[in-house]
């Protein structure tokens, strides 16, 4: 199925009451279901889904095997590796329903999260920031910050084109690649304009 729109591969399945944003690939056995909403110009990979009410801004990019579930809201331009997780419900049980304790997950604008990773829900991912692979979020990520392991821990802060900064003895640090300017005050990364 596809449209001028958007791009779904003939073996996805994008469900009536769905919004997909022009520009938007979807690719082989991916299911978008009902209620969501994805924005202009993302690359949904292979065998994801996407559950009803979830939100997706611009240009995201999730990887193949995610499975974005209700609860979860993605800002423009994150990045979501290959395999990573999101729950929605804190003490799941089978035989317990608890559709209505799902708990909002927002992944803010920029922040990558790596293959493997887990987010546990009701946590914030800010601007920027860069889950390491295989890290288990168990708490809120500050905007820039780069955390890694079970249970994450931060251990530094990355620009916004996804390098780590070296911060000098002023709190002014400077991306080798982009040339953009950060400072460290308070324990916070700004972008200097």
């Amino acid at each position: 199925m596809s449209s001028a729109e958007y791009f779904a591969h003939s073996s996805a399945i994008v469900d009536d009451g769905c919004q997909v944003g022009a520009g938007t690939k979807i690719w082989h056995f991916s299911h978008i279901m009902p209620g969501c909403i994805i924005g202009n110009n993302c690359n949904i990979g292979q065998n994801v889904v996407i559950s009803p009410k979830v939100v997706l801004g611009n240009n995201v990019r999730i990887q193949n095997n995610v499975s974005v579930y209700e609860g979860v809201i993605c800002e423009d331009d994150v990045f979501l590796g290959p395999s990573m997780v999101f729950t929605n419900v804190i003490n799941p049980r089978s035989a317990v329903s608890r559709k209505h304790e799902y708990l909002k997950t927002l992944v803010k604008k920029g922040a990558s999260i790596g293959a493997n990773a887990t987010i546990v829900c009701g946590n914030e991912i800010g601007e920027y920031a860069f889950i390491g692979a295989g890290a288990v979020v168990t708490k809120p990520v500050p905007a820039y910050a780069l955390v890694v392991g079970n249970p994450a821990r931060q251990s530094g802060w990355m620009s916004e084109y996804g390098h780590k900064l070296k911060f000098d003895e002023n709190g002014k640090a400077i991306c080798p690649e982009s040339g953009q300017e950060y400072l460290l005050n308070n324990n916070k990364v700004s972008r200097i304009k």
